[in-house]
């Protein structure tokens, strides 16, 4: 006869297969009852074989919405007043970590004698800066004003779940020229993956043009992430790795790949964050913006300024009323990408590896 599975048990009188849960300390316990004859329990027993799962708690507030994984905080977006564009911080490693820098929502110890450079960069966002010509990269309170700088602003909070291993919320923004027009809108939906190691975020980008709309070719785009200062390969921990093998910024910057990962150490922690391209995206392998002060960031549109080539453009257009989606999964991972392996989650995430996908 097999052996029962090594697990937290209980004994329960009965037969068959059948499924209870309970909540322990903000935690969900599944616990499924195994049939006593294929483990040669008692008829009068059977075995219950007991699996803690994290919650991931969404609440929306008036300015913000917060993202609490087994009750410890995750993370917010943040868009109320004076936010130039929505942006979600910080980012945190399974143990706590505070992966994203501080500056400029908070002033800290730890970050004492850093460099206050592109105010900007603010957690994780999603914008560029060269949309019919204004600019949403840059924009951002602490800049000096430009007259060619948007913004954009929420519209409407479509959809907040909590859950047991995930949670997620889905968002409508507004992009507005410098007069308040609206010239596209965008639905965001962020889904946050608990596990025992890692944090993975997914986020689903469908972008609406109310015109016809033009992605000017710049460096300065456009899914980012600006690092906790530990993290940063300049005069840090920080190392800088795509899913072609080339390390540090001379040979990631600007390169296409399917994948890059940025680790280090925070506080003596070996971590890292690896952000995958989706294999639908427009352009894809995407290229990099990805700089040794900590600025991690996709853009499928600075063809020219990567390749340092004014023959080619990488600006793309897209019609109004016409839906264009990008996806990308943020993975916060122990260790190094070896040791995360993040090549083999990539390919299972892109569909390349089938089979059951799960959260480490």
């Amino acid at each position: 006869m097999p052996a029962p599975p090594r697990a937290a048990w209980a004994l329960r009188g009965g037969s068959g297969l059948h499924a209870v849960e309970s909540r322990i300390r903000r935690n969900t316990i599944r616990c499924i009852i195994l049939s006593p004859m294929k483990y040669s329990i008692p008829l009068t027993c059977a075995l219950a074989v007991c699996v803690v799962r994290a919650e991931v708690k969404v609440t929306q507030s008036a300015d913000r919405i917060a993202v609490v994984i087994d009750g410890q905080p995750f993370g917010d977006l943040v868009f109320g007043p004076g936010v130039f564009k929505p942006y979600f911080y910080p980012l945190r490693s399974a143990s706590g970590k505070i992966m994203t820098r501080e500056w400029p929502m908070h002033e800290v110890a730890w970050e004492k004698g850093e460099k206050h450079d592109h105010p900007h960069q603010r957690g994780l966002w999603f914008a560029h800066d060269d949309v019919n010509g204004f600019r949403y990269w840059m924009s951002d309170p602490l800049n000096k004003p430009n007259p060619e700088m948007g913004k954009i602003v929420v519209s409407k909070i479509l959809d907040v779940k909590s859950g047991n291993d995930a949670g997620s919320f889905t968002a409508l923004f507004d992009w507005n020229d410098p007069s308040g027009k609206t010239i596209m809108t965008e639905q965001r939906t962020m889904t946050f993956h608990a596990g025992p190691k890692m944090r993975i975020v997914d986020v689903v980008i469908a972008l609406t043009p109310k015109q016809k709309v033009t992605f000017g070719d710049t460096k300065e785009g456009t899914f980012g992430i600006r690092l906790n200062p530990e993290l940063e390969e300049q005069g840090h921990s920080g190392h800088i790795v795509n899913a072609e093998g080339a390390q540090g910024e001379k040979n990631v910057w600007g390169k296409p790949s399917n994948w890059v990962d940025y680790y280090g150490a925070v506080d003596g922690e070996p971590l890292g964050i690896a952000v995958f391209d989706h294999p639908d995206n427009p352009r894809h392998p995407v290229r990099w913006h990805v700089r040794g002060y900590g600025l991690f960031a996709a853009n499928p549109f600075g063809l020219a300024e990567f390749t340092n080539d004014k023959s080619k453009n990488g600006a793309m257009t897209f019609d109004a009323g016409k839906t264009v989606t990008f996806r990308y999964r943020v993975v916060i991972h122990p260790g190094d990408y070896k040791t995360a392996n993040i090549a083999h989650l990539y390919e299972t995430w892109a569909g390349k590896a089938r089979g059951s996908e799960k959260t480490e």
